[in-house]
């Protein structure tokens, strides 16, 4: 299965239950399938929950140590193993880990994520908030849901050329991109070390920055032929080594598509003064 059959079927979900406010309710997502949500006190502190059967009804335990917003995420979560038939593979893994997650884990924060935050009530807030995570935090507190979360699905759904990156131990484990960049295959590679010009990559080495920063956007997109400049907002948290990032273009527009360097540099920084030197013909002979 991949990402977008996931988000399709959350969709169909949500359809099903049509909620109409923020915070959504999750009990009625899990009434959806049949399951009541019940609080397990016993669970370790890395165990985020699971779903059992008990006498043909289903139950989404959640653990108690977690705090709300958490225990809404895996409730979402668990409804995702249940809608898509994937197994649940997180027996041993912390629920703050991206290192080993595996897919199926991976697919099913997508499907949680499109259920706390539905694309019909959440576009119109996308569209109205400003670029930054200060504003998609703030968004993150009004809809219940997660940071990481939020900022995920703000990256897809706005309509700016924008990028969300989580990092781990230094190493990129995801990254959400709008439209605009995936239709122009701006590229971030997983498992890659955290690029050392960017902000993300200096905040983990505990140097100085004041986020928003400017950089090419070569730094991040691999293969970038377009130019531009990018603005990155970036936060580090230390207590799990994760590094986020926010990318998006200062002008909130795509670079036009060229490779030659004169002729972007034209674009960007307009036509060159006139030095009486001819660019033309060069070692060339017209024929």
């Amino acid at each position: 299965m991949d990402e977008l059959t996931a988000v399709l079927r959350a969709r169909e979900f949500v359809n099903k239950v049509a909620p109409s406010v923020f915070p959504v309710s999750v009990k009625s997502y899990a009434a959806e399938i049949g399951a009541a949500i019940y609080v397990d006190a016993d669970m370790a502190p890395y165990e985020q929950g699971y779903c059992v059967e008990v006498r043909g009804k289903f139950r989404i335990c959640v653990n108690e140590k977690d705090d709300e917003t958490r225990r809404r995420f895996t409730v979402c979560h668990e409804i995702a193993h249940r809608v898509l038939g994937l197994p649940s593979e997180h027996d041993g893994v912390s629920s703050w880990s991206y290192a080993k997650r595996s897919p199926n884990e991976i697919l099913c924060d997508v499907f949680a994520a499109e259920l706390l935050l539905p694309y019909k009530l959440f576009k119109p807030m996308v569209e109205k908030a400003a670029i930054g995570l200060s504003s998609i935090y703030d968004l993150a507190e009004g809809c219940g849901a997660s940071r990481l979360a939020t900022a995920s699905r703000f990256a897809t759904l706005v309509r700016a050329p924008c990028a969300f990156v989580l990092a781990e131990q230094g190493k990129v484990r995801y990254a959400a991109r709008s439209t605009a960049l995936r239709e122009a295959r701006a590229w971030i590679p997983l498992r890659a070390d955290l690029p050392n010009a960017s902000a993300a990559s200096r905040l983990r080495a505990d140097m100085a920055c004041s986020c928003p920063e400017e950089l090419d956007a070569d730094v991040w997109f691999e293969n970038w032929s377009r130019g531009g400049i990018l603005l990155e907002d970036a936060r580090h948290l230390q207590k799990w080594d994760q590094t986020v990032a926010l990318l998006w273009f200062e002008d909130e527009e795509m670079p036009s598509e060229t490779t030659d360097p004169r002729q972007r540099e034209e674009e960007e920084n307009g036509l060159a003064e006139l030095d009486g030197i001819l660019p033309w013909p060069g070692k060339k002979r017209r024929k």
